[in-house]
């Protein structure tokens, strides 16, 4: 078969197949009487081995080892291509999300484009005054992309750029919202934490209707900062997590403190006074628990707190009766 018309059958073209013909990789078995190529059915088969190959990605060098020598074994070789593919793949992602954070920058010219590169490589700089320099400029004429500034703050370790980058995304707006929360499903333990910390510090009500989903969060750690951010926003759906933070001894004061300010509405100073006094006379809260819960209702107004003060003045645990009585002092005299 001439070599036009192993062309037009294969889809491989004549000058490629000269090309092959140079290397050593496929050579015509015979010539016609005119001195033209002429290619036998083991020729064309080779042919198809060789574009077989290229298809994985292989070079022709590495298609003719792989074809002529006998001792030649494919798994390191197609190892190295599923790692260098990988490798490929992640480069034109990453490639990818940058393009579509500088296309949701809307840029202007070109001028604009080049400041969103700028911007993105700082956040991703490994100095960590470059990225901190990053956040607290990216309100400036062209904001970095939220996705970027939310992927940022879920990475980061660094407390000051962590603080920056929360400050950034808060001025965005809601915008970040969702994606802060989807942080809250990580698999790693430090996201989740940064996400709920991040949700805390953006304004709205979509950002404290996340906030109230986390109080159902499997991660403990999550429930309680969510339920002292939404504490700091008057919610009350965060008392029952608060008071078991109290029990816990895990940020009790700041548990406290949040039932305080939540308490400045009566109706709900009575509810959390009330919550107070049902776990102090669980049968299982130990004695720590019970005084930190004692504690917890000075600053909680209301007859009931005030009640409940009393009658624990009288407790038979003698740390809890003196704490209840120098509390009822106080109140008195206030």
């Amino acid at each position: 078969m001439l070599i036009g018309e192993v062309a037009r059958r294969s889809g491989v073209s004549a000058r490629m197949l000269r090309h092959y013909e140079s290397l050593g990789l496929v050579r015509p078995s015979g010539r016609t009487g005119s001195g033209y190529r002429e290619y036998s059915g083991e020729d064309i088969r080779r042919i198809f081995h060789v574009e077989s190959l290229r298809s994985l990605g292989l070079s022709l060098r590495e298609i003719g080892r792989a074809l002529d020598d006998p001792g030649f074994t494919p798994s390191a070789l197609v190892d190295d291509l599923v790692r260098r593919t990988r490798e490929r793949i992640a480069a034109e992602t990453e490639l990818l999300t940058r393009l579509r954070r500088i296309d949701a920058a809307e840029p202007a010219g070109w001028e604009d484009v080049l400041r969103s590169v700028a911007l993105l490589q700082a956040l991703g700089s490994k100095s960590s005054d470059t990225r901190q320099r990053a956040a607290l400029s990216s309100a400036g004429e062209v904001p970095v992309p939220v996705e970027a500034l939310v992927e940022a703050v879920l990475c980061e370790t660094e407390p000051n750029v962590a603080g920056a980058l929360r400050w950034a995304l808060a001025r965005s707006g809601d915008d970040g919202t969702a994606l802060l929360a989807e942080g809250l499903d990580s698999p790693v333990a430090a996201v989740r934490e940064r996400a709920v910390r991040s949700l805390a510090e953006m304004p709205g009500d979509e950002a404290g209707a996340r906030l109230r989903d986390a109080l159902t969060n499997p991660d403990v750690a999550v429930r309680r900062y969510a339920a002292l951010a939404l504490g700091a926003r008057g919610a009350a759906d965060a008392v029952p997590t608060l008071i078991d933070m109290i029990v816990e001894g895990r940020n009790d004061t700041d548990a406290a403190d949040a039932l305080s300010t939540l308490a400045s509405d009566p109706a709900a100073a009575d509810r959390i006074a009330t919550g107070l006094v049902d776990r102090l006379t669980h049968d299982d809260t130990e004695a720590p628990a019970r005084l930190w819960l004692t504690q917890a209702l000075a600053d909680i107004p209301g007859a009931t707190a005030s009640q409940a003060l009393v009658q624990l003045s009288h407790d038979e645990d003698r740390a809890v009766a003196l704490t209840a009585a120098y509390l009822l002092r106080l109140r008195d005299a206030r």
